[in-house]
C-alpha cells in the first residue's frame, strides 16, 4: 500500500498521463525506478578508482609540481588535555582555560598554545588537499565531456549512463564525507549533495531527462575550473591559480546564475503549464532546483569576497577553508613579556 500510495499517478505525473503511459511499447523505451539501482555498487567502485587514482597519479603528479606537506609543531603529550579536547571542545573558553591551568599548573598561555598546536595537527595537509581537488577535477573534465555527448546523441542509453555516473558520483561523495577536508561550508555541501541526488532520481523516474541532462552539464562546466585553480593554488603557481580563478569566477556567474535560473529554471517552470495543469511533482521538481539557486547565490557571495582579496591584493586562497592557526606572534609576544620587555610584565602572562 506504501508503496502504490508514493508511486500514485497524480503525484507525480500531470494529468491525464499515467505509469501506464510509460510503459515500453513499439520501440520506445522509458525510464524506469529500477534503473537507478545500480548507483550503489558504481558508486562504491568510484570509491575504490578514486583510491587507485590518489595514489597511482595524484601522488606523483603532486610531487612533480612540488606540492609539500608544511611542518607542523606538535602538540606534546598531555594527558589530561588530549581526553578533554576529544571529548569536550577543541575551542575551549575562558573560564575553562583557566580550570585547565589550575589543574596542570600552567599558564595560560601554554594551555592556549597548546590548543592551537593540537588543532593543526588534525587539519588536513597540502597534499591531501590537492589529491582531492586532483579527483575532482579529472571526474568533472570526464562527465563534462560525457555531458555533451549525451546531449549530443540524445539517446537514452548515453544519457542512462551520464545520470548513473552523476549519481554515484555524489553518492560516493556522501560515503567519503566522513574523511574528505571539511570546509565552512560543509553543511551547505551536504544539501547540495542531497538535493542533486533528489533532483536527479525524480528527473529520470518522470522522464524529465533531457533537462536533468542540462543541469548537469551545466554544474560540471565551472567545478572543472575550480578544481584545477585549487591544484594550481596547492602548488604555489600563484599567477596561474589567480588567472583561472577569474575565469572560473565568470564561468561560475554566466553558469549558475544567469543560464541556470533564466533559462532551465524558465522553462521547467513556464512551458509545462502550456499543456499541463500544476501538479505536485511540478511543484517539487522546481522546489529541488530553487535550492540548488540558493546554493548558488550563497556560493557566489563567497566568490564576490574572494574576487574583492583579488583586486586589494589579499587573496590567500579558498575563502571556505578553514585556515592553519599561526603560532609565531604569540611566541614572540610570550618571549617579550617572559623577558620583562612588556609594561614591567614578567610572569608571562
Amino acid at each position: 500500500m506504501l508503496s502504490e500510495w508514493f508511486w500514485w499517478d497524480r503525484l507525480w505525473l500531470p494529468r491525464p498521463v499515467t505509469w501506464a503511459d510509460l510503459q515500453d511499447s513499439e520501440g520506445c523505451v522509458y525510464a524506469r525506478a529500477s534503473h537507478l539501482y545500480i548507483i550503489l555498487p558504481v558508486a562504491v567502485l568510484l570509491l575504490g578508482l578514486r583510491a587507485l587514482y590518489e595514489r597511482l597519479i595524484a601522488v606523483p603528479l603532486a610531487q612533480a609540481l612540488g606540492v609539500k606537506d608544511k611542518i607542523r609543531k606538535r602538540a606534546s603529550h598531555n594527558p589530561l588535555l588530549e581526553t578533554y579536547y576529544r571529548t569536550h571542545s577543541k575551542h575551549p573558553t575562558q573560564a575553562d582555560v583557566k580550570g585547565v591551568c589550575k589543574k596542570l599548573g600552567w599558564s595560560e598561555r601554554q594551555v592556549e598554545r597548546w590548543f592551537r598546536q593540537r588543532r593543526n595537527q588534525d587539519r588536513p595537509g597540502v597534499q591531501k588537499k590537492f589529491k582531492e581537488a586532483s579527483w575532482r577535477f579529472a571526474f568533472y573534465l570526464c562527465s563534462t565531456f560525457g555531458g555533451v555527448l549525451a546531449l549530443y546523441d540524445s539517446l537514452l542509453d548515453s544519457q542512462y549512463w551520464y545520470y548513473i555516473t552523476e549519481m554515484s558520483f555524489y553518492g560516493s561523495l556522501l560515503f567519503s564525507v566522513a574523511a574528505d577536508v571539511k570546509r565552512k561550508d560543509f553543511k551547505e555541501q551536504l544539501v547540495h549533495h542531497w538535493a542533486t541526488l533528489t533532483l536527479l532520481s525524480f528527473s529520470w523516474c518522470a522522464n524529465y531527462i533531457r533537462i536533468g541532462t542540462l543541469v548537469m552539464l551545466v554544474h560540471d562546466t565551472s567545478d572543472v575550473l575550480l578544481e584545477s585553480a585549487k591544484m594550481f593554488n596547492y602548488a604555489g603557481w600563484e599567477t596561474t591559480c589567480n588567472s583561472v580563478f577569474v575565469v572560473f569566477a565568470l564561468v561560475f556567474m554566466v553558469t549558475r546564475l544567469i543560464i541556470f535560473p533564466f533559462w532551465l529554471i524558465h522553462c521547467t517552470w513556464v512551458y509545462p503549464l502550456d499543456q499541463f495543469e500544476p501538479f505536485f511533482g511540478y511543484y517539487f521538481f522546481n522546489a529541488m532546483l530553487m535550492v540548488l539557486l540558493f546554493l548558488h547565490v550563497f556560493w557566489a557571495s563567497l566568490i564576490l569576497r574572494m574576487v574583492k582579496k583579488f583586486l586589494f591584493g589579499n587573496l590567500k586562497g579558498d575563502e571556505r577553508s578553514d585556515e592553519e592557526e599561526d603560532e609565531g606572534s604569540e611566541e614572540e609576544y610570550t618571549h617579550a613579556y617572559t623577558n620583562g620587555s612588556g609594561n614591567g610584565l614578567s610572569n608571562g602572562h
